[in-house]
């Protein structure tokens, strides 16, 4: 009897929702990771661009998730998530298709704006579906999937970098061409699923009202805490984007090499998804607010040593203490702000963080190369922790009276 009971435990629907996420979340990330790492600044130097359009092309990305996450929440609230997630998998198998043809840097600018609508999506949608169904472990759940999504961010970046060097000894692109046609090729499972994707609820609405959007907006932005953690989610991602960028460029001047630069990037990625889930059970348990101002300082002082790193060992280790910090506050802002959220306004309250996170993200790459090509690396890389500082102090006094 008891292994019966545990079998259907096994097979239960929220098992089965849980691992169908993960196995969409994997393919997903793994599909958007290595169109971008280590490859697009690579490809972009290739092509003719410098170090401000790098900066520029990486920060297109995450417009698309500014201008459409906070949207996508509302209408995820209103009409349900099957929809959204078909348009996202359209996204994630056409987009890389796209980068084939691109002979001129300029023109990824709108590729990558119409590729980062993908994960603009997907994001805020499954965040939503997994506050929904584990109210009471909707820490411990994201956490697990984050996880199961960091494993495809884990290999990602070392197929990135291996196929590169395997084609490195052909002329032209095709080093770079290669390594989409292997993103394209992961991504078709991801639209594949997301067309099985089962709703669980009734039929949507013909139509939204805009009054939605307005008073979705003006609650998210009046409550101070989640105000508060949006801003974390900004900084975050913003020393991300600025890490992920430019740390390729850095280390080739150091003379290591893209395979070495995707193994870092792997153990990197392999520690946040190794802790994620311990973070994530521990933010249900104890105060989100202290993990997420911890998580903050590690990864904002991380970026700020990078430049006095001297080699290939002691870059790894910084970058994975940066995991480690992403890891502690990540896993705990979703969950601390689906805590004082309204329930109706779940969907537009991870549509709106995802939102900050991608305005961190688009800006991290952009200020970071104006600046470090006007003053160097070590000032571009400093800017990262001046401003998960000041968001730290901002979040603290934010929060410190609220439950």
């Amino acid at each position: 009897m008891s292994h019966t009971n545990s079998m259907n435990r096994w097979v239960s629907p929220d098992h089965r929702m849980m691992y169908y996420l993960f196995l969409l979340g994997f393919f997903a990330i793994f599909s958007t990771t290595i169109s971008k790492n280590p490859v697009l600044p690579l490809f972009s130097q290739a092509i003719g661009a410098n170090d401000v359009i790098i900066g520029l092309i990486a920060a297109i990305s995450p417009l698309a998730g500014i201008l459409f996450s906070f949207p996508v929440g509302v209408l995820s609230d209103y009409i349900g998530r099957k929809r959204l997630l078909i348009m996202s998998g359209v996204v994630f198998l056409s987009a890389p298709l796209l980068y084939l043809l691109i002979t001129d840097p300029l023109w990824l600018i709108p590729v990558r704006f119409f590729h980062g609508t993908a994960t603009a999506i997907l994001g805020p949608v499954i965040s939503a579906v997994i506050a929904e169904r584990f109210p009471e472990t909707k820490g411990a759940m994201l956490g697990q999937y984050s996880s199961a999504t960091l494993v495809g961010r884990t290999i990602a970046p070392l197929a990135g970098g291996a196929i590169i060097s395997t084609f490195m000894m052909y002329p032209g692109l095709l080093p770079y061409r290669m390594v989409y046609v292997v993103a394209a090729l992961a991504a078709l499972p991801v639209l594949i699923m997301t067309l099985m994707y089962r709703e669980n609820r009734s039929a949507p609405p013909d139509r939204l009202p805009l009054s939605r959007f307005h008073s979705s907006f003006v609650t998210f932005f009046s409550h101070a805490g989640l105000r508060a953690t949006a801003l974390v989610d900004m900084a975050t991602y913003f020393s991300f984007g600025a890490f992920e960028t430019f740390l390729p460029l850095f280390l080739a001047l150091r003379g290591i090499g893209p395979y070495l630069t995707g193994i870092i990037f792997a153990v990197q990625v392999l520690i946040i998804a190794g802790t994620k889930p311990f973070f994530g059970n521990l933010a249900d348990r104890f105060d989100k607010r202290v993990q997420i101002i911890t998580g903050l300082i590690i990864l904002g002082s991380s970026v700020a040593l990078l430049p006095f790193t001297t080699g290939f060992s002691t870059v790894l280790f910084v970058s994975a203490t940066f995991g480690l910090g992403m890891s502690l506050s990540t896993v705990a802002t979703s969950a601390y702000a689906a805590d004082i959220a309204q329930k109706e306004q779940i969907g537009a309250s991870m549509g709106a963080l995802s939102s900050a996170m991608d305005i961190g993200h688009s800006a991290g790459p952009l200020v970071t190369g104006i600046v470090i090509a006007g003053i160097g690396y070590s000032s571009g890389f400093f800017v990262s922790f001046l401003l998960a500082v000041a968001v730290t102090a901002a979040f603290t006094v934010s929060v410190r009276d609220r439950a």
